[in-house]
């Protein structure tokens, strides 16, 4: 255990010389929040499949509940109950543009962490950073409770609960409490808790900032800087649902899946739950008296309660969905919140976006028309009217503004952005796949998959660190 704090110490270290922010006290983040004396009776595990490139290396890692999939080398971290995933790296001899040239990679990609605190946040797609194509790096970053980090570098940079940085850079930030950024490099920004703000240089901007006084209620920090609010409270209270799927090394999935569809053994389905053909539910998903039409991915830390997908409908990490229909081909993004009830339900027309970190808590019925663009804090049908737009009509702007949400730039461009990446996410998921090689994406290559455990040490000066192992493939 003394092993273990002596590490808690030097990352804050770490993390507090590169933030440099005089009223930034990241050891009052970190006091209390990373349970020590349980670090010992986790496991952490990694997936193996042959679809996968394999290749561990931890090193004095306090893993913790960790999933591995690929790639990935692991030092002097805490990686606390979190997701890495690696299934999108690239290969040795892939050819990437970076700024209109075209570059043949020398080696696999890998996941490189080194000196991380990274409490159960999401890490996942492959590196966009020009200046590290082959290695998606995060180095000494302290992330949070349920954010998520969506392709690299990072480096030094707090990431506060439910936030995203998405195909992102980063460098030396501090990052608020849900807020979404896709902005690039963000050295030296603060950015404010709620803030959603999209940035492709010299093409467009968007900005949006949730009002304080109704984000308080959904997401803050109570006194010892730990996350308290409707976010939390509601995965909490789902939280023992997982434990009978992680008492066991390959837990029964208890439904009817079809041979194309892959729903991971460390998921929840509860209730009267229906999964059609080319579907992904990934690990961390709860699903519960739900219909997921052919072609629907639920991705990690989603919920999906008492809703019906109609098919090809994209649920990106941590989105939450309850009382909703989903026409097709509808996404919705990062961390948005949609509750509807029982006497308020929330129907989402087809090819609608809802952009991520996006709240709907529905106190009537609600009625999204076809091909929207969905933004901001929802309640009512009134509300609507300042948080929606037809895409159509949003493509052939050069600004706008609209209640708390500004845009400056290539409205077209905006929109094709989006449905380029949506098209994307299903043919990686294998939405699209029709038997061929060719067209299978996570959904199908996931299939055979095995777990394998690692467990820290029990006792001693080194109880709760994980000892030095390399995994690699087998070699005939």
């Amino acid at each position: 255990m003394k092993r273990l704090k002596s590490l808690i110490d030097d990352i804050v270290n770490r993390i507090s010389a590169n933030l440099r922010e005089p009223d930034m006290d990241v050891r009052a983040h970190v006091d209390g929040l990373i349970p020590q004396d349980s670090h010992s009776i986790y496991y952490a595990f990694y997936a193996l499949t042959t679809e996968h490139p394999l290749s561990f290396h931890f090193t004095r890692s306090s893993l913790a509940g960790t999933y591995f999939l690929g790639k990935c080398e692991v030092e002097l971290s805490v990686v606390y109950k979190s997701d890495i995933r690696g299934d999108e790296l690239k290969r040795k001899g892939t050819v990437v543009k970076v700024n209109g040239t075209e570059l043949q990679l020398f080696q696999d990609e890998r996941i490189s962490i080194r000196h991380s605190f990274l409490i159960k946040t999401l890490v996942h797609n492959n590196s966009h950073d020009t200046e590290n194509v082959e290695i998606f790096r995060i180095l000494n970053s302290l992330s949070m409770h349920y954010a998520n980090i969506h392709g690299t570098s990072l480096e030094g940079c707090f990431i506060a609960p439910f936030a995203t940085v998405d195909l992102s850079t980063c460098r030396n930030c501090i990052v608020g409490e849900f807020s979404y950024v896709q902005a690039g490099d963000l050295s030296g920004e603060r950015i404010v808790p709620g803030r959603v703000w999209i940035k492709q240089r010299g093409v467009f901007e968007l900005n949006y900032e949730h009002d304080h006084n109704v984000l308080d209620k959904y997401i803050s920090l109570d006194a010892n800087k730990h996350p308290k609010g409707v976010f939390m409270d509601f995965c909490e209270s789902h939280k023992a649902e997982f434990d009978p799927v992680y008492s066991l090394t390959q837990p029964e999935i208890g439904l009817e899946v079809p041979d194309t569809s892959f729903v991971s053994h460390y998921s929840v389905l509860k209730g009267d739950c229906a999964v059609g053909e080319n579907v992904l539910v990934a690990q961390r998903a709860f699903i519960e008296d739900s219909r997921l039409g052919d072609g629907s991915n639920a991705q990690e830390n989603c919920y999906i309660i008492n809703s019906n997908y109609e098919g090809m409908n994209v649920t990106a990490h941590g989105g939450k969905v309850v009382n909703c229909d989903l026409g097709r081909k509808t996404f919705i993004g990062f961390n948005s919140f949609l509750r509807g009830s029982e006497q308020a339900r929330v129907k989402i027309g087809r090819n609608c976006v809802i952009m991520p970190h996006t709240i709907i808590e529905a106190t009537e019925p609600l009625d999204i028309p076809n091909g929207s663009l969905v933004w901001g804090y929802i309640r009512t049908q009134a509300d609507l009217k300042k948080n929606t737009i037809a895409m159509d009509e949003f493509s052939k702007r050069n600004s706008l503004s609209l209640g708390r949400l500004t845009f400056t730039g290539d409205g077209a461009a905006f929109v094709d952005g989006f449905a380029h990446r949506v098209d994307h996410i299903l043919e990686e998921n294998g939405a699209y796949y029709d038997g061929s090689p060719e067209t299978a994406g996570h959904a199908q290559k996931t299939q055979e998959v095995s777990y394998n455990t690692v467990q820290a040490y029990i006792g001693g000066e080194f109880k709760g660190l994980c000892p030095t192992m390399i995994i690699r493939p087998l070699v005939p």
